[in-house]
């Protein structure tokens, strides 16, 4: 809810409006400045598509996420995620983010960084990495979200949670939740010093809400859990700067109609839009992926809490290798058991010397369409920075080759969703 909207409803509720809002101060002007930033993707949670081959290194084709990569040797698995550590994302890569016009970079970091379980096998060592990301976005000028992209138990079961499974089990377990609380405590102690450059905490992404009411009535508890332990983490009545940045579970925005917006103030939602995990979106033309991506103008415009696309690309194929899980194939191509083969996946992904100008062309107007349609809420932040082998998803290659500006305000397609 923008500021003025929110003063207006505080005041029908006879509320002390002014001195509330003006206490509230997050290290930056949300709902007057436009989010626009990128997603770390693949660096403090391994991703086979974004780096596969630190899992073809491995030798073993059972290695699929985290977890199982945290079951071989342990000398050999920790030496390779230290040197992936080191030299996947640099402080070189912030400065690049801060000279191509953005402000936010959001950090997926596991819950495995700061406590793991009996018998579970990760290997722990982010925290350095984070703590280094912190200082690196203060140096240049960045806000950096911190993102819990896996839970215990997996809240979504894909391997980006760091335990790839057939149905997810954090919300079933509630010594699961508590952990995922006290770890969200954990976070909000070593930054709420730090709102300047770490304004926004997101306490999970991506749960299953598909999955029912059992889920959905966890995830909201969880959202409320997570709101006092954000917003109010001295075990007083003091508030912190710090917003709570929530997730749709995947449920249409008007499911969270009126949520978290009476007598709450900090938060924000998070949406994700993709147009390539259902056989009919893969199977759009590129005008049928442009109209969809200017479709959601109204709903985004109109929502009643500040709201980000966390997660969004010009990618419009699935066609990256692994991107629907080592060893899965593409839907695109048809290679995904039980999917209807659409075309050739050849130069649809992978290095972006073999992509066509029409395809970058289409890219760029499908970015600007994206772009345009997510500022009517309060931003963006695209997925991903870099990928070793899918420069479609890579907003490194696409500065480099062209489908994405220089500067994300130079718009080649203004009028593109009109």
């Amino acid at each position: 809810m923008h500021l003025l909207s929110r003063l207006v409803s505080l005041a029908v509720l006879g509320l002390p409006a002014i001195p509330s809002v003006l206490s509230f101060q997050p290290g930056f002007d949300y709902g007057s400045k436009k989010v626009r930033g990128v997603n770390l993707g693949g660096w403090l949670v391994l991703e086979p598509w974004i780096t596969p081959s630190i899992f073809e290194n491995i030798g073993n084709t059972s290695v699929v996420d985290e977890w199982t990569f945290g079951q071989q040797d342990y000398d050999t698995a920790k030496a390779a995620l230290q040197n992936h550590w080191n030299s996947w994302i640099t402080e070189d890569d912030f400065e690049a983010i801060a000279a191509a016009g953005l402000n936010h970079v959001r950090l997926p970091i596991g819950y495995w960084a700061f406590e793991v379980g009996a018998g579970e096998p990760y290997i722990t060592g982010q925290l350095d990495y984070l703590k280094k990301a912190i200082t690196w976005a203060s140096n240049h000028d960045l806000k950096l979200i911190i993102d819990l992209h896996g839970a215990p138990g997996s809240q979504n079961g894909y391997d980006n949670s760091g335990h790839r499974m057939s149905y997810p089990t954090w919300h079933s377990n509630q010594t699961n939740v508590d952990r995922t609380d006290a770890i969200i405590k954990t976070i909000i102690s070593m930054v709420d010093s730090e709102t300047e450059t770490v304004p926004i905490i997101a306490p999970l992404n991506e749960p299953a809400g598909y999955d029912g009411d059992d889920v959905l009535k966890v995830v909201k508890q969880y959202w409320y859990d997570s709101y006092g332990n954000i917003r109010y983490p001295y075990d007083s009545s003091t508030q912190s700067n710090t917003v709570e940045l929530i997730h749709d579970a995947f449920q249409n925005l008007s499911y969270w109609d009126g949520f978290m917006t009476s007598g709450y103030q900090g938060v924000a939602m998070d949406t994700h839009i993709y147009q390539m995990f259902s056989d009919e979106e893969v199977a759009y033309s590129y005008s049928q992926h442009i109209e969809e991506a200017c479709s959601h103008g109204s709903d985004l415009a109109n929502f009643d809490l500040w709201i980000f696309v966390g997660e969004w690309t010009p990618a419009s194929t699935d066609c990256a290798k692994w991107l629907n899980g080592r060893g899965d194939g593409a839907r695109y191509d048809g290679s995904l058991s039980g999917s209807t083969r659409v075309g050739s996946c050849s130069g649809k992904s992978g290095n972006a010397t073999s992509f066509s100008s029409s395809y970058k062309t289409f890219m760029r107007q499908y970015w600007e369409a994206q772009v345009i349609t997510y500022e009517k809420g309060d931003g963006w932040i695209q997925w991903t920075w870099k990928a070793e082998n899918a420069d479609d998803w890579s907003y490194q290659a696409g500065l480099k080759y062209g489908w994405i500006p220089q500067d994300p305000t130079d718009l080649e397609y203004p009028n593109i969703c009109d």
